[in-house]
């Protein structure tokens, strides 16, 4: 069995969604679960819908249309979405009349689009004589934490996943991606790209072969093709590096969504919708280094640099834990973080509750706020091995007359990560891939880290 997840851009237009079925058609011998967001800018708009009816308007024709115009080129009857339309605007209407949004009746608002989405999809695979069936994930044994927004799955729904997936012998199930129920039977949802998460959860619980990411990239790249025209497919990445990538801004994987693939030691392939018959990434649990320090650079952009300052620090214990307590208290999540005797530099992208996050903190510290930061992250196992990979980062950068503002290695050493202005990204990341990979990539160079000879199975 194999876990395909397809994102909004390859379910966006009728030419797209037959295409999505084509490629599950030519793997069917592999026993396919097909994963689906919500179709292009369908979030969004539900996410606009539910702010909209807060102030008393709630109409929904632009969303009905959207879909419509899909529904209609694929030969489709529009009644397949109808009871959830008509569910979707009593809903709207109950939060027009109360003028009041909590985080789960928002939840439940932007579901729909997942539910729109597997009902065209299976349905345009049933007529295109591929027996499908649209599956809500949380019919499937998908339960979740209480975190409205920003869900866990919770490992126990993994027994009840195994047993029902095996109802779907005779057809492809079409799964909701990105949402859930918790124990109380309230619809959740797993955060944004949230699907690429519920995809490695169905397939660890599963016991899956394969995991499959598709998206409109050739897979991992050694650096955003947008900025260097010469970047070019990493064929193999270990789980750890994948890790780092997708924590400090690689936009082709969910973060959170290796985490079951790890724990089962399933490979974890990101492919192009457009392109089916490239190889893309695969991530494995380790990977022979690489005979060049980098792997790949990636980088986060937006950022907010909160610098904290107090002599309260000097000698004593319990300071840190006070922040930290803050921080949990505010729900502000933090990227990056330094410190020295008196001070805690740290970055995040948490733009809900960051002002009365900084208020809290000023009542024991001095604390600044500075906008429009970027990390830079070079990510490689070679890094571990190659003691002047620092140097060159550095020396990159002095060239360019780029200014850092914080620079962090971990423990595992497999990263070199810094924060720069916005402004100064894309000179960093030209200035770094010549540096590493030169003017044009050495592809065998990129390529070499192969999956190990006993990679777990063999």
């Amino acid at each position: 069995m194999i876990v395909m997840k397809f994102g909004g851009t390859s379910l966006g237009t009728p030419d797209t969604i037959n295409t999505v079925m084509e490629i599950v058609r030519d793997r069917l011998a592999d026993g396919p679960v097909v994963v689906t967001s919500a179709h292009a800018g369908v979030t969004n708009m539900l996410f606009d819908l539910a702010d909209c009816a807060v102030r008393g308007r709630h109409d929904t024709f632009d969303l009905r249309q959207i879909h419509y115009n899909l529904i209609d080129p694929l030969g489709l009857e529009r009644s397949i979405i109808q009871h959830d339309i008509d569910e979707l605007e009593e809903l709207l209407k109950g939060i027009s009349y109360v003028k009041e949004l909590t985080p789960r009746s928002l939840d439940y608002v932007v579901s729909f689009g997942e539910k729109f989405s597997t009902k065209i999809v299976a349905a345009y695979f049933s007529r295109s004589g591929l027996p499908a069936a649209a599956v809500n994930s949380y019919d499937l044994g998908l339960m979740t934490d209480s975190h409205f927004g920003d869900a866990n799955p919770l490992s126990r729904s993994e027994a009840a996943i195994a047993e029902n997936i095996t109802k779907y012998a005779e057809e492809v199930p079409i799964i909701t991606g990105y949402i859930a129920k918790d124990e109380n039977g309230d619809i959740t949802t797993l955060g944004r790209s949230g699907s690429d998460l519920t995809a490695s959860f169905i397939g660890a619980a599963a016991g899956a072969e394969e995991i499959q990411i598709w998206t409109d990239v050739d897979g991992v790249m050694t650096a955003d093709p947008n900025i260097v025209e010469n970047s070019s497919t990493i064929s193999y990445l270990s789980f750890e590096e994948a890790s780092e990538l997708a924590y400090y801004g690689a936009r082709v994987i969910h973060p959170s969504a290796l985490v079951p693939a790890i724990k089962k030691d399933i490979p974890v392939r990101v492919l192009n919708t457009y392109k089916p018959e490239h190889p893309g990434t695969v991530i494995l649990r380790r990977c022979e280094e690489t005979p060049t320090a980098a792997r790949t650079i990636v980088y986060k952009k937006n950022l907010t640099l909160i610098n904290i300052v107090s002599t309260r620090m000097l000698l004593q214990h319990g300071f840190m834990a006070r922040l930290f307590e803050t921080l949990n208290s505010h729900r502000i999540v933090i990227d990056m973080i330094a410190t020295s005797e008196v001070s805690v530099s740290m970055t995040t992208d948490t733009r809900r509750n960051l002002r009365s996050a900084v208020r809290e903190l000023s009542s024991y510290a001095e604390v600044t706020v500075e906008d429009q930061k970027a990390i830079v992250c070079v990510v490689g196992e070679g890094i571990r091995r190659d003691h002047g990979a620092p140097g060159r980062v550095f020396h990159a950068l002095a060239g360019e007359n780029v200014n850092i503002h914080m620079i962090s290695q971990g423990a595992t050493r497999i990263n070199i990560a810094f924060l720069v202005d916005n402004a100064d990204v894309e000179r960093t990341i030209r200035a770094l891939h010549k540096k590493f990979f030169g003017d044009g990539t050495d592809h065998d160079a990129v390529n070499a880290g192969r999956k190990l000879a006993d990679n777990s199975a063999d």
